[in-house]
């Protein structure tokens, strides 16, 4: 049974760090939601640790430039694991080849930026899609244009074999009131149409490796410590957690709210039906981080 709770200090002694989605839970895409941001002050100024876990497809330099100007101060965090730099790595080992096609925004390329703990990378090189031996998929070229239009290049390229590297397995966010979508959505769209598709943000486990060893590398860090996963998306933070046996919060007023009729906290029957429904089950549930 999830627990509803009012404030994140409710339950915050009970944990060491903290692995905090950003997107739905501290900023919208516009701007920083200031209770979120003084609930990761209070846990922290208490001697927790916060990690920003996110499926950003980006180098964690980009977003920490990103969330400063969104308003979310570095005092409310401890370090940022992004799903780029774990997708980064896989494709500088040459998960889906040396010569690639990219998909996203012209913002995304930073994607292609040197990875120094890597020893010997590959040579990457971004060519056409007739040359490629490989996909980068860090979300589609227009975020609101259904995913649909990418079918003819999908099927020329699930026809060579090509291997996806889906740097963002969200399907979808909320920037501001307007929703977009995201390089899981074309993952998913891949996967369906009969290619493989390699994923590396959350649910899946590479991110939370990478969040480990990020949070292991802080001063302070203890070697066995009591974590608990905050994020707004069911299948993505939630189901992460579950599947790594850690402890989840679950933000309803973000991806969810619909589903689970939140105003100021969850409908707690709307929320039971979701979470039956998605046979995830979070250990504590609110409407908005504070």
């Amino acid at each position: 049974m999830t627990d509803i709770i009012q404030s994140f200090a409710d339950i915050s002694d009970r944990y060491d760090v903290a692995f905090v989605d950003l997107w739905g839970c501290m900023h919208n895409g516009v701007r920083a939601f200031p209770d979120a941001v003084a609930a990761m002050q209070g846990f922290r100024a208490r001697g927790g640790k916060v990690v920003l876990v996110t499926n950003a497809p980006r180098p964690r330099g980009s977003v920490e430039e990103q969330i400063g100007k969104l308003g979310i101060p570095d005092d409310a965090w401890d370090s940022i694991a992004t799903s780029g730099d774990s997708a980064r790595a896989a494709m500088f080992r040459g998960a889906v080849g040396n010569k690639v096609w990219f998909m996203g925004e012209g913002r995304d390329r930073s994607f292609f930026e040197p990875l120094h703990i890597i020893e010997n990378p590959e040579e990457i090189e971004e060519v056409p899609l007739d040359q490629a031996e490989g996909i980068v998929c860090c979300g589609p070229f227009d975020p609101h244009a259904d995913p649909a239009v990418n079918r003819p290049q999908f099927l020329f390229a699930k026809q060579k074999g090509l291997k996806l590297l889906c740097a963002n397995p969200d399907i979808v966010v909320d920037r501001g009131e307007t929703r977009e979508w995201c390089a899981g959505a074309l993952a998913a769209l891949y996967t369906e149409m009969g290619g493989e598709s390699l994923y590396f943000g959350k649910p899946h486990p590479p991110i939370y490796d990478l969040a480990r060893r990020r949070y292991a590398a802080l001063d302070g860090a203890i070697s066995d410590p009591r974590i608990i996963a905050i994020g707004d998306g069911i299948r993505t933070d939630i189901l992460g957690a579950q599947q790594e046996d850690i402890d989840s919060l679950f933000i309803t007023g973000g991806l969810a709210a619909e589903e689970t009729k939140t105003t100021v906290a969850p409908d707690s029957d709307a929320l039971k039906a979701l979470t039956e429904k998605e046979m995830v089950h979070p250990t504590h549930a609110m409407g908005f981080l504070r």
